[in-house]
């Protein structure tokens, strides 16, 4: 399947779940998180959900890291429209969001840090392969970001349904995940 159709498809389907299967794929995407056997991190950038959208949220998982871990800090990106960059803020007491133009909640506020000080990153995706090739919203902002990144990063995408076979287009500038966590499975690359 090729990305932009998987895009349309996955966008329609996640939409139409109701509140309640919403409810149930959500509390098991933590309980399957919850089997990783993550390394020590001191920083995990995570990112706020596109709730009309249905988009799984990584906040569950989050706040079950920083219970193990009480000194676990937080970043959170804010997008660059002009060149597709990120820009990454660690959560403080003063940090609000806003939505962007896209609909997507930001962070206003909060001490920058650089893409190399992150040690786990959840991503947002819409679908993903057998092989860990992510399927994102088409701008490339997390590709981008991931490159910049130290190579031990350890990327984990959620999603509420089981992976694709292949995506037929995935090109150089793709960057797969190491972990995609669905309601029934976590799946390692």
């Amino acid at each position: 399947m090729k990305k932009l159709e998987a895009r349309a498809k996955y966008k329609e389907i996640r939409v139409a779940l109701t509140q309640r299967e919403l409810n149930i794929k959500q509390d098991l995407l933590l309980i399957k998180f919850q089997e990783i056997s993550l390394p020590y991190a001191q920083i995990v950038h995570t990112y706020i959900p596109k709730y009309a959208s249905n988009e799984p949220d990584p906040g569950p998982m989050v706040d079950w890291m920083r219970f193990r871990d009480l000194g676990l800090k937080i970043s959170y990106s804010r997008i660059n429209t002009s060149d597709f960059s990120m820009q990454h803020f660690l959560h403080d007491d003063e940090m609000f969001f806003q939505e962007n133009s896209f609909g997507i909640p930001e962070p206003v506020g909060g001490v920058e840090i650089s893409p190399e000080m992150i040690d786990i990153a959840f991503v947002p995706l819409l679908a993903f392969d057998t092989e860990g090739n992510r399927i994102g919203y088409g701008k490339g902002y997390y590709d981008r970001f991931l490159a910049r990144c130290r190579k031990d990063i350890i990327t984990i995408g959620l999603s509420f349904f089981p992976p694709l076979d292949k995506v037929d287009d995935i090109d150089f500038f793709d960057k797969k995940i190491d972990f995609c966590i669905t309601p029934e499975c976590v799946y390692a690359f």
